[in-house]
């Protein structure tokens, strides 16, 4: 017997041009990806934050790595669905990906929270560009990149939160980088 590999099936979900399925999950590969970066940095972060207040940072990283990896699982299988076989490998991550890795180590929770709100900025705005892109196509991989998005705007919101003024200005306004980020903070006093 022989086995035959591909990567892709011949087929795609019941209503969806082949084509279509076939470029939509092209189209979740990227973000799958992204997702897969994303909870690595999350993680990273979170073993790397330090300061007074520690605690509550690396405890509430927790939650969003588990559902960034929920998410992985979500678009994987979706991308299955559709009738391509998904790639979480990690050379093929890198080979695709066009950002760099993330560029803070061990550092005080402010200039991780303030590198991470940068780094959930270019997520979430190349997520909305996708979804702009798959909305056209169908509406259930849609719905599913609308709930990702507000999920992920919500934690970028808690960690903002961290990094608001009493005038509702971010210290961090107007970087570019995640190290100019993190410099325009401070750890608090001990």
């Amino acid at each position: 017997m022989v086995v035959k590999r591909t990567s892709r099936a011949g087929f795609t979900v019941p209503g969806l041009s082949l084509q279509d399925g076939h470029k939509l999950a092209g189209l979740l590969q990227t973000r799958l990806h992204a997702l897969n970066d994303l909870a690595l940095t999350l993680k990273h972060a979170h073993w790397n934050v330090v300061g007074r207040d520690f605690i509550s940072v690396h405890e509430m990283l927790d939650p969003q790595i588990d559902l960034v990896r929920a998410m992985i699982d979500e678009t994987a299988e979706r991308i299955a669905t559709l009738g391509i076989s998904p790639n979480g490998l990690p050379g093929a991550l890198v080979a695709a990906r066009p950002w760099d890795d993330y560029s803070i180590g061990r550092a005080h929770t402010s200039a991780h929270l303030a590198a991470l709100d940068l780094v959930y900025t270019g997520f979430l705005k190349s997520h909305r560009k996708t979804l702009a892109e798959v909305g056209e196509l169908d509406a259930i991989t849609e719905d599913m990149l609308i709930n990702q998005c507000a999920q992920l705007e919500l934690f970028q919101w808690f960690m903002r939160a961290h990094l608001e003024d009493d005038d509702g200005d971010l210290a961090t306004a107007g970087s570019k980088t995640e190290r100019s980020a993190a410099a325009k903070t401070k750890p608090l006093p001990a």
